[in-house]
């Protein structure tokens, strides 16, 4: 076995363990074995035959057996047994936002629950919330975090990976004969985090003509449906998608009905009936019948005394009921302030990523290579640190100060809350990135204490992707967000919105809450190659879906104020 797969096997010893209600140190000696075998530079097997596995920090004599135990057969006797006692599967039930091993212990031992499936029963019920403590919200947030779980393993498609599908399908369907426009609608234009489907909206003066030759180009795999105005299909790619076609006429009408959302949809059809008028994807029709179409998207808007509604606001969040915040837009930031190099674990020399920043436009760039636990992505000693600071200094002469670089570290947050680097060598950065990359299975209060002592940390500046999660693949920690908030904004330390399209952390419920609260955000590329800077509009995307103004966000701002907020506590 690899050290990842011992790693991952102790930790689920542990939550096991605490499940089954062992003592706190037995729990926390399998986590932090685990910890430090992640921080391995090295192959277990070569420790053992070299300096002994009991110079691992944290392995004891009988921890070091078990390890050789697995090294030596792949099996673990002990956790064999552990799983005859406590049900395997309660570590998917672990996988939930929001639960710990002590309410899967509770799950288990007072409802008999042992699968994710017997745990949506028992909560469709009506029983979990008759466990002391729970009630009716958490049962309900529950069933929230199970439906988050099935979404992930829906297949939904990555912002980034339904809008490269729908270029595509635009680039074909503009090549139609007799298409006068075409633009992309549903909820790809919404900028949702992730896709379900593509739809794309046509202007011709045949629909049925343009809807025929889609249906039959080379980019359809299957025809799901076809006639009238619409053509759903299944690409070539396997992605589900439909196409609307109607006059030129209706053209803005039909855009604005098919990008949605259904809520926002369903307040602008009331609105018109109140001005005893109906609305479809036609247009608007008086009582006598009389149609009045729309060519283009604002005079949906302005016929009901309405400004244009940028598309990440429709989903009836307060969009209609007042003025509409000035968003950011693309070209507004300045700045990306959390990128990798070959260092660690990126790709590209920091040279690289400089003159790539530029041409992307970028005035600042912070390299934030990892600290030392981080072994798995090449985290930096102090002393490499110290020479990776040199390097920074011939580049910065060698290319002027066009981008200015800032020289940093994406510091990990560690099991027990310490910060990887020592406070005098933090204090010597330009920028410090504080981030969870491990103990996500904590329960919730503790990865919370871990995230309120970065953010108290005087050196620390911004708090990495908060909630971990990966699109798809892991949900974020549950933390108590509003505690984190609270706790930033005294600091002024900025949240994440990390731009990658696995990550797109912070959402834009939090970014929106954040600027109530007060909060400062930064948006970053989180770049590990020089491609990494094309996603920030992803970033911007969560923004802009949040009601984000320019002015809360840190790398929107001048170098002048920027440096200003770096240098507060320096």
């Amino acid at each position: 076995m690899k050290n990842e797969q011992i790693a991952n096997l102790f930790e689920a010893i542990a939550d096991l363990l605490e499940i089954k209600g062992e003592v706190v140190y037995k729990t926390l000696s399998y986590r932090r074995a685990a910890e430090s075998i992640r921080a391995l530079g090295r192959d277990l097997e070569d420790v053992r035959q070299d300096e002994g596995l009991r110079t691992i920090p944290g392995v004891g004599k009988a921890l070091a057996a078990k390890i050789e135990e697995l090294l030596d057969t792949g099996q673990l006797e002990f956790y064999n047994n552990l799983v005859e006692d406590v049900p395997e599967g309660l570590l998917q039930v672990l996988t939930l936002r929001g639960v710990g091993p002590k309410s899967a212990a509770r799950y288990w031992k007072e409802l008999g629950v042992t699968s994710l499936e017997e745990l949506e029963k028992a909560a469709r019920e009506g029983r979990v919330q008759t466990l002391s403590g729970m009630g009716a919200r958490t049962e309900s947030a529950l069933l929230v975090s199970l439906e988050e779980y099935r979404r992930m393993q829906s297949g939904r498609l990555l912002l980034s990976a339904a809008e490269a599908a729908a270029n595509e399908m635009l680039q074909v369907v503009r090549g139609i004969p007799g298409v006068e426009q075409a633009e992309i609608a549903g909820s790809l234009r919404r900028r949702r985090e992730t896709i379900g489907d593509l739809d794309v909206v046509v202007a011709a003066i045949e629909p049925e003509g343009v809807l025929d030759a889609f249906v039959n180009s080379s980019l359809v795999l299957k025809v799901l449906a076809a006639g009238g105005s619409k053509a759903s299909v299944i690409l070539s790619n396997g992605v589900r998608a439909q196409l609307w076609a109607y006059p030129p006429e209706s053209f803005g009408s039909v855009l604005q009905y098919a990008t949605g959302s259904q809520a926002h949809n369903v307040r602008l059809r009331e609105r018109a009936q109140r001005q005893a008028l109906s609305l479809s994807e036609r247009g608007f029709k008086t009582r006598d019948g009389a149609l009045i179409p729309c060519s283009e998207e604002k005079q949906v808007y302005e016929r009901l005394g309405l400004p244009w509604i940028p598309p990440e606001l429709r989903e009836d969040r307060g969009e209609l009921d007042g003025d509409v915040p000035p968003l950011l837009e693309d070209g507004d930031l300045h700045a990306d302030l959390h990128t990798h190099t070959s260092w660690s674990d990126g790709a590209n020399s920091i040279e690289e990523m400089a003159r790539a920043a530029k041409e992307a436009g970028l005035q600042v760039l912070a390299i934030t290579d990892h600290s030392q636990s981080l072994v798995v992505a090449g985290g930096l000693m102090p002393d490499e640190w110290q020479r990776q600071h040199e390097e920074i200094e011939r580049i910065q002469d060698k290319l002027g100060d066009s981008p200015r670089l800032l020289h940093g570290a994406e510091v990990e947050i560690l099991a027990d809350g310490r910060l990887d680097f020592p406070d005098d060598l933090l204090e010597e950065m330009d920028i410090v990135v504080a981030s969870l990359h491990s103990g996500f299975r904590q329960e919730p209060a503790m990865v919370t204490s871990r995230l309120l002592n970065a953010i108290q940390n005087p050196y620390v500046d911004i708090i990495g992707h908060p909630t971990g999660r990966l699109l798809g693949r892991r949900e974020g920690v549950a933390l108590d967000m509003e505690k984190v908030l609270a706790a930033a904004e005294e600091r002024r330390v900025a949240l994440e919105i990390n731009a990658h399209p696995e990550r797109l952390d912070l959402n834009d419920a939090y970014a929106r809450r954040a600027v109530e609260v007060g909060c400062l955000l930064a948006i970053n590329s989180d770049s590990h190659h020089v491609s990494g800077f094309a996603n920030l509009p992803f970033g911007i995307s969560v923004a802009r879906r949040g009601w984000v103004p320019r002015n809360a966000v840190v790398n929107a701002w001048s170098k002048k104020q920027l440096f200003a907020w770096l240098d507060r506590n320096r």
